[in-house]
């Protein structure tokens, strides 16, 4: 058994709400050094380009490209990698791609409009962005879920265009996301990463195509340069490490938990693992089990830190109290792992995504289940929602007057517009109405 020394705390503990905030304190891009990094990175491919890029990509990737021509991938070459696939990851990637596309057909917004009696039609127009960008981490871990995520979603509603950006760090190509992005239908494919691949993508270079909006996760890097081009283009969000918290009755094995927490521990030391439950006994059971587990993990190290400087075991009252203190995290993903999920559903006010009940478990929500793995991190879900087809379509308004209509409202916005001031708008508005 390995010693892991995991943060417990009670919410009966007279300075609890401050300990929840020390816990839970992030920010990932206010970092001076980084952001003077990424200012200059995204100058200097404003300034030079596809040079620029180049030179970046070498320096940071340890590449030795001499052009941008090798820094693409052919669609031929996403095609092998797909072919290429042993039967059983081809198989998977399919039911994914399937599920994750059946699941986000049910999000479109289709165009509306209605007639009012005088012959004035209003409504909305949806139309989908005409390019967009996919960023998908390739250092630390290689994500084809995320290229699935992030590219399915954009080509249900409609987008015509899917630029990814992938870093090779050292020239290291994973076929799994290759094969992702062919499946997913991503047009382009160049083999950059960090901030001078989001410059690229929003402000475009000889060779790479400004996009609309820049998705997907990423580095400290990254995220600081999405807010960076934000108003250039348009982002998802700015993505913290990835969280989960679980809110148990103490009736669900010890052991299924504490793999539940390693899942999102083992992304990154920053990654945060949480355990809500009113037995402290059952927290006890769950400790043991972390250190029985913890040896068998791959990336134990990693787990094991992410555990020992960001993890919690807090005992609380009861599973209402555990709800409320959930609604206070706003957690990416959050457990029901209860006897009745459906009767504590309606406490949940904030989380990214919702799995309930004791057998589902995050990780389906990760590769197959079919909603969106891209979900707001560090309590923005109180505001936010998971990366749907709703961030790559637009709206516009529709307003087509009849003359009666244009009369008697352009009575109405003379009298507004004169309180304002503004004569011209009155005025305008003026010439309409009827004698």
């Amino acid at each position: 058994m390995t010693q892991v020394s995991i943060k417990r705390l009670s919410s009966s503990q007279s300075d609890f709400a401050q300990q929840l905030d020390a816990l839970l304190a992030w920010e990932s891009v206010s970092d001076k050094r980084v952001n003077q990094v990424v200012d200059d990175v995204i100058a200097q491919v404003k300034a030079r380009g596809d040079q620029a890029l180049v030179e970046y990509t070498n320096q940071f990737d340890r590449m030795q490209a001499q052009s941008m021509a090798e820094l693409e991938l052919s669609p031929e070459r996403l095609a092998k990698a797909l072919h290429d696939l042993p039967a059983e990851q081809r198989a998977a990637l399919e039911t994914a791609a399937t599920r994750i596309s059946q699941y986000h057909e049910r999000q479109k917004s289709d165009s509306w409009r209605y007639m009012e009696a005088d012959g004035t039609h209003l409504g909305q127009q949806v139309t989908p962005m005409d390019r967009v960008g996919i960023y998908v981490p390739g250092g630390k871990a290689a994500y084809p879920s995320s290229v699935l995520m992030n590219a399915l979603p954009a080509k249900v509603a409609g987008v015509k265009e899917i630029i990814m950006v992938v870093p090779t760090p050292d020239g290291v190509v994973n076929e799994l996301v290759l094969a992702a992005a062919a499946l997913a239908g991503v047009n382009r494919v160049f083999t950059i990463g960090g901030a001078q691949a989001v410059a690229a993508l929003a402000y475009g270079t000889a060779t790479v195509p400004k996009v609309d909006k820049i998705v997907g996760p990423g580095n400290i890097y990254v995220a600081t340069a999405k807010r960076a081009v934000f108003g250039a283009v348009g982002i998802d969000m700015i993505a913290g490490p990835s969280e989960i918290l679980v809110i148990c009755d103490g009736k669900t094995n010890p052991d299924w938990i504490a793999m539940d927490l390693f899942s999102q521990a083992e992304h990154d030391e920053d990654a945060q693992s949480i355990l809500l439950c009113p037995d402290a006994d059952y927290l006890n059971d769950v400790q043991v089990s972390i250190e029985k587990l913890l040896p068998t993990m791959e990336r134990q190290a990693i787990i094991k830190t992410s555990l020992e400087t960001r993890a919690a075991l807090i005992l609380v009252a009861d599973l209402a109290e555990a709800a409320k203190i959930s609604n206070r995290i706003a957690p990416e993903h959050l457990e029901l792992s209860v006897e009745d999920p459906e009767a504590l559903l309606p406490a949940i006010r904030h989380a990214g995504a919702i799995f309930m009940g004791r057998y589902t478990a995050e990780a389906l929500g990760d590769y197959c289940a079919g909603p969106n793995h891209v979900l707001p991190t560090s309590g923005t879900a109180r505001f936010s929602s998971p990366l749907g087809v709703y961030d790559f379509q637009k709206r516009s308004s529709l307003i087509m007057f009849s003359p009666e209509g244009a009369s008697e409202m352009g009575k109405v916005a003379s009298v507004l517009a004169r309180g304002e001031s503004l004569t011209a708008h009155a005025r305008s508005a003026e010439y309409r109405i009827l004698d």
